[in-house]
């Protein structure tokens, strides 16, 4: 059984649910508690045992680079200062990071292609920054490494989602095999009307390498982009795909609500 040890986190996006501010300040670069919200991302994938992860990003995205790198002014000034306790009391988590420009905004599956070199022939990671999951026991990246451990299929993290928000996600038409696991017969692209289910992909994935085949094949779909569900659509054709429950409150950045929620909790 393969180990997962790499991660893709597609952090390229223009953020328009959050203008006027993305202008200037990325929204993986909005602070909680004192990190940014991209720091929790980094830190579940290290937990679920990933040891290199691969950010892309754009141009305009130098904030996300800026932040994992060393800042030796700041050491510094504050090792002049006796305050090097102000960075030691956040470390960073133990997992190399590599960076990727995405040259033009063609959606999450162009997104996640850049990844392709990267990955080689390992099973790997896919957790998008917008999610961040609060959850009691195993995090949510942990909970997909475990039921890929069981099937050594593709898996997609899925939850629960009010009708009205559902033309909002990917929603999957499965076939339930236990109480938080299904096997995915099909998966549509926010559903404008009748989707297949209330479960929706809630940004956090685990592919074979195949994966890479579709979305090598597929072509611009929903907002003239490249459809990461348009390429699990396809592999659904050919191979097996499960689907797994996500037991925890997934909280969306991009969502003001959602948001300022957090602030009060973390």
């Amino acid at each position: 059984m393969k180990k997962i040890r790499k991660a893709i986190i597609p952090a390229a996006g223009y953020g328009t649910r959050n203008l006027p501010i993305t202008k200037v300040i990325p929204k993986e670069m909005f602070p909680i508690n004192g990190r940014p919200a991209i720091h929790y991302i980094v830190e579940e994938a290290a937990r679920a045992g990933i040891e290199e992860i691969l950010i892309v990003v754009s141009r305009n995205k130098n904030m996300i680079l800026d932040y994992f790198d060393r800042s030796l002014e700041l050491e510094t000034f504050l090792e002049k200062n006796n305050k090097q306790h102000l960075i030691e009391e956040v470390p960073f988590p133990n997992v190399h990071i590599q960076f990727v420009r995405q040259p033009y905004s063609e959606g999450l599956g162009d997104a996640v292609a850049l990844g392709k070199r990267f990955v080689g022939n390992e099973p790997f990671a896919v957790l998008l920054p917008d999610d961040i999951f609060l959850c009691s026991n195993a995090g949510a990246l942990e909970q997909l490494v475990d039921a890929y451990q069981e099937s050594n299929s593709s898996i997609i993290g899925l939850q629960e989602v009010l009708p009205e928000y559902l033309k909002n996600y990917g929603v999957v038409k499965e076939e339930k095999i236990s109480d938080l696991h299904y096997k995915i017969l099909d998966i549509v692209e926010k559903p404008k009307s009748s989707p297949p289910s209330n479960l929706a992909v809630t940004g956090r994935y685990i592919f074979n390498p195949s994966i890479f085949t579709y979305l090598d094949k597929v072509e611009k779909g929903v907002g003239g982009e490249i459809q990461l569900t348009d390429a699990i659509k396809a592999l659904l054709v050919e191979e097996e795909c499960f689907g797994i429950n996500i037991q925890g409150k997934r909280y969306d950045i991009g969502s003001a609500k959602d948001y300022l929620t957090l602030l009060k909790i973390l």
